[in-house]
């Protein structure tokens, strides 16, 4: 109910039918519309396969496009997110620095064979101190300071507003792919500093929300699944 619940209110905001106000109760200014390839660049990732990443040990993390997937939640704190390491023997010395991720840096699963998931993105909030780069099949997108507050993009890229742009540039028959270059023609909704702060924070307490419901249905299931094997030992 809460996740129906979540879409339904993240397609109003992104469209600009519900809309934020200050805290007099006046409205914020109108949204500006650019296109991402306007108000952001594009860095280069890498083709590190699951045979190349581990869980145990590393200096070097990396986002391999099947987390995107199936894993992460939209937005992405590596302090509560259990993110793979890159091999030791793995040489990352040709990566450039300009190409490690950054918190604010959007990471897209370029690839899908469910037209539905091709572009499914995360935003980087926390990188807990570590290395981290953008692996297989993945865009690692790197939005112009302070134009974007945190989290705003993570939620908007998964707002149906962008999610059909994306859909409508995607390419491919049996598997949808999305480019850099088909990208940057998304158009991309700008409300103010201020009001995407609001925005952002209004759908992570939904989030959280939702968290802790699972949390306390999962704590249900187990004390039933308890009870069940008492009662029939």
């Amino acid at each position: 109910m809460l996740e129906d619940y979540k879409k339904g209110i993240m397609q109003r905001i992104f469209s600009g039918n519900l809309r934020f106000k200050d805290a007099p109760g006046q409205p914020y200014p109108d949204w500006e519309v650019r296109k991402l390839g306007e108000v952001a660049s594009f860095k280069v990732t890498n083709s590190f396969s699951r045979e190349n990443l581990n869980y145990e040990s590393g200096e070097v993390k990396n986002i391999h496009y099947g987390d995107i997937h199936t894993k992460f939640k939209t937005i992405l704190d590596l302090k509560k997110e259990t993110v793979p390491f890159v091999n030791p023997e793995i040489s990352i010395s040709r990566i450039s620095g300009e190409n490690y991720c950054q918190v604010g840096d959007l990471i897209l699963a370029d690839a899908s064979e469910d037209l539905n998931d091709v572009g499914k993105c995360i935003e980087l909030v926390n990188l807990n101190g570590f290395i981290l780069l953008a692996g297989l099949h993945t865009i690692l997108i790197r939005p112009l300071n302070d134009i974007f507050f945190s989290g705003y993009l993570g939620y908007l890229f998964a707002s149906k507003i962008i999610r059909l742009q994306i859909q409508k540039e995607a390419q491919g028959s049996k598997v949808s792919g999305i480019s850099p270059l088909r990208l940057k023609n998304i158009s991309i909704p700008i409300p103010s500093l201020h009001e995407q702060e609001k925005i952002a924070e209004f759908l992570s307490a939904i989030d959280a929300k939702i968290a802790a419901i699972q949390t306390q249905l999962n704590k249900t299931l187990e004390w039933k699944k308890g009870l069940l094997q008492g009662m029939f030992c």
